[in-house]
């Protein structure tokens, strides 16, 4: 199937998200492209994980529309999300630490044999070929399988998880910090899966207050500032002192001339 790259992916209006009194976010208006990978950054409590709950399906919006390849969504879980193809690796990954790499790559998606309630029999050859397919297509290197997630660093945990969310039909993924904890060779590794990604074709939103990786991997950058868009930069024709400078209010352009 031809995937039409002059439509938006991701097209947001008007999106409002308040908690009691305190508005969160407001007047969001902003679009991606098929394959765009795109930055989100500005200061705590700028509104950027308020944005990538909504857009996950992790909370629903107060106001606005979210439209997804041509549909407009409206959902009430991240199940509904994923389930048109928008992943979201946090930080905290949430893989279970006990179990294996396959078993955390199927979870929920397990395949079987047979499948009658307590009688059912898991695939593990027909799941471990295909696990060893997602992580060779995103670039992941697992010495074993059959390794506890638990016994893994930090980059190869965070290897699991980008693989997870980008092998079932994933059109954008939504990274949380993934480097945040990691050291610099770990970061190197995720940053050259985020690239794979890249050559894939799958969207990206990367949340980073990281601007040397906004720059070195993404193709455009969207700034918060207290709830809203204040503008939205290609990386090729901006500066870290320009994000810099709109991150803290030195210079505040208008968000309307960008979207």
């Amino acid at each position: 199937m031809n995937v039409d790259t002059t439509a938006p992916l991701l097209r947001v209006r008007d999106l409002e998200k308040h908690y009691g009194g305190v508005t969160a976010l407001s007047e969001l208006d902003l679009q991606l492209m098929p394959g765009e990978h795109v930055a989100v950054v500005g200061d705590n409590g700028a509104g950027k994980s308020t944005f990538v709950r909504m857009i996950s399906g992790a909370e629903r919006p107060d106001g606005g529309t979210i439209i997804f390849d041509g549909e407009e969504c409206n959902f009430r879980s991240p199940l509904e999300a994923r389930g048109v193809g928008i992943e979201t690796v946090y930080q905290d990954l949430s893989l279970a630490d006990d179990l294996d790499v396959i078993d955390n790559l199927f979870m929920g998606r397990e395949i079987f044999h047979v499948k009658m309630g307590g009688l059912s029999i898991l695939n593990r050859k027909a799941m471990r070929k295909r696990a060893e397919e997602l992580l060779n297509e995103v670039g992941v290197r697992i010495p074993s399988l059959s390794e506890r997630i638990r016994g893994m660093s930090g980059g190869q945990r965070q290897g699991v998880a980008i693989a997870r969310a980008s092998g079932w039909g994933s059109k954008l993924i939504i990274l949380d910090e993934p480097t945040a904890a990691l050291g610099v060779r770990e970061t190197g590794q995720v940053e050259d899966i985020i690239r794979g990604l890249k050559q894939a074709g799958t969207g990206v939103v990367l949340v980073s207050h990281n601007l040397r990786q906004v720059f070195d991997l993404m193709d455009t950058i969207f700034v918060f500032r207290r709830g809203k868009l204040v503008g939205r930069r290609e990386v090729a024709r901006t500066s870290p002192q320009e994000i810099v400078a709109m991150i803290t209010g030195v210079s505040e352009p208008d968000a309307g001339e960008f979207v």
